[in-house]
């Protein structure tokens, strides 16, 4: 059973991921503030963290970078983190805060089920889905 900690201070959002991700052998926490993520994390470390991009004053990517900060300090234990991202630009931000696995919004259930997958089973996930489209030089 893995323990998965879904963070967005949008209902919608948290019930599409719950709704994609519980398989009924999943351990589920919500929590609607970027900033609640490192207490909640040192008091019960989850599987995986999958973060949205904006949440209030502290979303995905600074979630990320903090839990990477304490990590690196020795205060937390490794955790694969998945950002939400609302636009393919975000990307960028995504690879530099160090999550293991990022999602261009909309949410597709298969993509995320397959990307929390890889990042329980200890991978990465990139998605395909942002890649641009090549252009003919010239034209």
């Amino acid at each position: 059973m893995a323990k998965l900690l879904l963070v967005s201070d949008a209902r919608t959002i948290l019930d599409e991921l719950s709704a994609a991700l519980d398989d009924g052998e999943q351990e589920i926490r919500e929590l609607y503030s970027g900033e609640a993520v490192r207490a909640s994390v040192a008091a019960d470390p989850p599987d995986i963290v999958v973060a949205d991009c904006q949440i209030g004053n502290m979303g995905g990517i600074a979630v990320c970078l903090d839990l990477k900060l304490e990590e690196s300090g020795g205060r937390l234990p490794y955790l694969p983190v998945l950002v939400l991202l609302d636009r393919r630009a975000d990307v960028f931000l995504a690879r530099r805060s160090g999550a293991e696995g990022w999602l261009v919004k909309p949410l597709d259930p298969l993509r995320l089920r397959r990307a929390a997958k890889a990042l329980l089973d200890g991978g990465t996930y990139e998605d395909e889905s942002y890649r641009p489209v090549p252009t003919l030089a010239g034209s």
